[in-house]
């Protein structure tokens, strides 16, 4: 493989060769017709040749380093058996960004604490962003988990995810999921069918992730049994919620009132993740109105509790999405 060269920030030019001992695995590293190295060369500014088992890389020294880890970390996620998609290229590439690479990049390798991880019945998770690696760690040891930021960050499908593994392996009996079901511009008394009919499509995004990390016979299963449910935030009033695992999405239109609420349904063996955008509140009082940052404002700090707050920076669906996020907080700020 050789390209024409990528042009490099200024600095001194260096060059370092990585050799792989499993050549079966490069088809999965480098992409159909090299498009994962394509991407290195685009977003690092470096340039890639590759031979055999040998892949060359160029560039400044601080290049040639973050394109070597990246490879060496993409080289990891396949030995776990990990599929190697341009959303994972992406994510190590900005891991690789970050001081802290090194320290994830050996535990993967088996070097100290066991890799951070969620398994489901149709994959295995790992964090995409530091943040993520954080989030993943408090969904396994704190009992109330806010968690705060911009669509795409992996806020409530981390959740699912960790809520199905917990469900499969007997750590909790059961999952609720909830949202609030605001009328963000039309009127649900207008929206024809029954009360499920109406307020299902508030609840879609639940069922989608669910059907990532379960087939979805076993969904329908669980659901019509009772093992799942999912239901808006006003079918929690007056219950106690025990070995359960419980999920609300979309936590910044509840009112104060309704977070109170919700977050008193919390039994005996039970964990609680409350996720949502702040900025990003239907309710008619706006933000001033939301239950989600009242209540991050009063609990913050409380043993037991851990915050997680998301950045555009870890937004992991396709780049632009990250970029319209900058955008739009730009524009708010």
């Amino acid at each position: 493989m050789s390209r024409k060269p990528v042009p490099a920030q200024s600095g001194e030019r260096s060059r370092t060769e990585v050799v792989f001992d499993r050549p079966e695995l490069l088809p999965q590293l480098f992409g159909e017709f090299d498009t994962n190295l394509v991407a290195l060369e685009n977003r690092l500014g470096v340039y890639i040749t590759a031979r055999g088992n040998r892949v060359q890389v160029e560039g400044t020294a601080e290049q040639v380093a973050l394109a070597r880890d990246v490879l060496n970390g993409l080289h990891t996620r396949i030995l776990q058996g990990q599929d190697i998609d341009p959303g994972m290229v992406d994510a190590v590439i900005a891991l690789a960004a970050q001081p802290v690479l090194d320290g994830i990049i050996s535990t993967e390798r088996g070097h100290g604490i066991p890799p951070i991880m969620i398994r489901t019945r149709k994959k295995t998770i790992v964090p995409r962003t530091i943040a993520q690696t954080h989030y993943m760690r408090d969904l396994v040891s704190h009992d109330i988990i806010f968690a705060l930021g911009p669509a795409g960050t992996g806020k409530t499908y981390l959740a699912v995810a960790q809520a199905v593994s917990q469900l499969i392996t007997g750590s909790v009996q059961r999952l609720i999921l909830s949202r609030p079901a605001v009328e963000a511009g039309e009127k649900l008394g207008f929206l024809p069918g029954d009360m499920k009919e109406k307020v299902d499509p508030y609840l879609r995004p639940l069922y989608d992730a669910l059907h990532d990390c379960l087939p979805a016979e076993q969904v329908e299963r669980r659901i019509a049994s009772g093992e799942i449910e999912i239901a808006p935030i006003a079918f929690m009033r007056g219950r106690t919620l025990a070995d359960a695992f419980i999920i609300l999405d979309e936590a910044q239109n509840t009112t104060p009132a309704q977070m109170k609420m919700f977050l008193t349904r919390f039994g005996e063996g039970s964990r609680m993740v409350i996720c949502g955008d702040p900025k990003q509140v239907d309710l008619p009082g706006g933000v001033a109105g939301s239950g989600l940052a009242d209540a991050v404002a009063r609990l913050e700090g409380i043993e037991g509790m851990a915050v997680t707050r998301f950045s555009a920076a870890d937004v992991v669906r396709h780049p632009i999405v990250g970029r319209i996020v900058e955008a739009y907080e730009g524009q708010d700020g």
